[in-house]
């Protein structure tokens, strides 16, 4: 500690580089301070710190992190309490640049298990960004004393040491009904649940915090209605439960049904107390796909849905650098289920018409033997019974899907309504007289094995592996788009799926020859076994990273234009 303060006033107005002598490792009073990366001018990333405490002298005490969840919803509970006293304290340094900007990699309304605050058996540590105060860029001695002295240890005591008992409990009351809540649905045959009273509608379209206003609390109708016994809770929980199979959402234009299949689709992850989610469960295995113009595919067996193209262009190893919109859509599915998705969730409004229905007059005027696509509506039952693989569809257009549909629900004024029978009334009354196009079996799911070469990020001389905002890597010379990749929530899972991407690469792990698959199963088992710093390349401070699903890491490698694949052995 003393000698931090010493190093800080020999270096008082000399150039900024002159920060360097002070990485390293200084014990404080109740914590122990690690100086792990110094940037190389004010304007550049901050520098990296880490503070490690004992776990004893807080109120985590090991009853609440027994479990994996319980242990990742008390970091997340730290996280926000540090987050929420930064917010207080922010900008509290003068100097230029970023001159005493103290962050943490904040978790938003979701719990994802990150790299901010990690919890072992005896201690916490809490992995900050830290801007080091500078005049220009001259050292400003006595404000980083400031920094290091004042706002840290402020920071330190306002907040983890602030952390009551009933906070914890609270957090890990509400994890452990949650995780409930997700076995009894694996147990029972379903794939999603929401729980009567929740809040679905966000407050605007690039805000997942609640509605508060004019918004239709959730009612399950009666015959979809069931009770889950949940901990901490004398009476079960009440809900809307969609079983394994069909389910179609329909309803009039701003009804409801896009709102209620988002917060399915995000059912995936867990929520805070307050988010109005909290209790909408989802299977962690369901894959939102949609169309994506102008994405590359690699060798993905698309001829389940795609047949013999113009100038027999094969579709059983199909490769293109500007997939149309049904050719995105079919390669999105068939790559999430080679990934082992066992719900698809799709919504028509994001999704490729002539993917979707080809109807009985466009049947009557373009024979099959013209059209080279075989729509969803003729895929789906063949999907699920083949494969047990469920969907979840949001159609307002089409009524041939209530052929094949398990569950038919309504939205009115975001109240559903199970509308199964009267469905399949009109299905059996109103003929529509198309075919089904979709054979006797779903077909392949072809396995393919990524070759080492795909991966390359070199740029000149030297890698370059970065990551902007939520949507975009860039990885070498190429650009990863994730923009249609719905699920993803968090920019610092973006980073994460960027440094498993490098890791793969400077590991050598392709050269092994495993398919996507094995690849992703792979990295799950490192990330259970070892934590999520596992794939970082730094020293001490892991980065800002948050825990990717497979399925993303999945959609990050397929789009990936250097990547080559070969197709496995049957």
């Amino acid at each position: 500690m003393q000698a931090l303060k010493e190093s800080l006033k020999r270096i008082d107005q000399k150039g900024y580089k002159a920060y360097k002598v002070i990485q390293g490792t200084y014990q404080f009073p109740h914590y122990q301070l690690h100086i792990d990366y110094v940037q190389g001018d004010p304007f550049a990333s901050p520098s990296k710190i880490r503070i490690v405490l004992p776990s004893a002298k807080t109120k985590i005490s090991s009853t609440w992190t027994n479990t994996s969840s319980r242990k990742v919803v008390c970091e997340d509970l730290i996280a926000r309490k540090v987050q929420a006293v930064l917010e207080r304290v922010h900008k509290k340094i003068e100097g230029s640049g970023k001159s005493g900007m103290v962050l943490i990699d904040a978790p938003y309304q979701k719990v994802i298990e990150r790299t901010a605050v990690q919890l072992d058996d005896t201690q916490i540590t809490i992995c900050l960004s830290i801007g080091l105060p500078a005049n220009g860029r001259r050292v400003l001695a006595k404000e980083a004393d400031k920094l290091f002295f004042q706002v840290i240890p402020n920071v330190v005591d306002q907040s983890v040491y602030k952390v009551q008992e009933n906070e914890v409990r609270k957090a890990v009351c509400l994890s452990d009904q949650q995780q409930t809540i997700r076995k009894y649905l694996k147990d029972n045959g379903y794939i999603a649940f929401i729980g009567n009273g929740a809040i679905l509608p966000r407050a605007s379209g690039v805000s997942d915090r609640p509605m508060k206003k004019g918004v239709i609390a959730f009612q399950s109708p009666k015959e979809m209605e069931i009770s889950i016994p949940v901990p901490h809770r004398e009476k079960p929980l009440v809900g809307m439960a969609i079983k394994k199979g069909i389910t179609v959402i329909v309803g009039g234009g701003y009804h409801g049904k896009s709102t209620l299949l988002q917060a399915i689709e995000h059912g995936i992850y867990d929520h805070i107390e307050g988010d109005g989610r909290e209790y909408v469960i989802t299977d962690d295995a369901a894959v939102k796909v949609r169309a994506e113009d102008g994405r590359s595919i690699a060798k993905v067996n698309i001829s389940p849905f795609i047949g013999k193209l113009p100038h027999g262009k094969d579709t059983e190893h199909f490769s293109t650098e500007n997939a149309s919109g049904s050719t995105s859509q079919a390669a999105n599915i068939i790559e999430m289920l080679e990934a082992g998705a066992k719900t698809i969730l799709i919504d028509e409004d994001t999704s490729a018409t002539n993917f979707m229905i080809r109807d009985a007059r466009m049947q009557a005027l373009i024979a099959k033997d013209s059209e080279p696509i075989t729509p969803f509506v003729d895929k789906v039952g063949l999907l699920r019974d083949d494969y047990n693989v469920s969907a979840i569809l949001v159609m307002g257009g089409s009524g041939d899907y209530f052929d094949v549909a398990d569950r038919v629900i309504k939205m009115d004024q975001y109240v559903p309504f199970d509308v199964t029978e009267e469905a399949k009334y009109i299905a059996e009354t109103i003929q529509v007289k198309r075919k089904n196009e979709g054979g006797d079996t779903f077909g392949p799911i072809q396995e393919r094995i990524p070759i080492a070469k795909s991966l390359h990020s070199k740029k000149g001389t030297k890698h370059k592996v970065s990551t902007r905002g939520r949507h975009q890597i860039h990885y070498g010379t190429t650009d990863i788009n994730l923009h249609a990749v719905e699920q993803l929530v968090d920019e610092s899972q973006t980073r994460m799926i960027a440094e498993i991407l490098f890791y793969l690469e400077r590991n050598e792990v392709l050269k092994k020859e495993m398919t996507v698959n094995q690849i992703l199963s792979f990295i799950e088992e490192q990330m259970q076994q070892k934590g999520l710093s596992f794939v970082t390349t730094h020293k001490g401070h892991p980065g800002e990273m948050a825990r990717p699903r497979r399925y993303e890491l999945a959609a990050a490698l397929n789009r990936l234009r250097t990547l080559e694949c070969i197709n496995k052995s049957v």
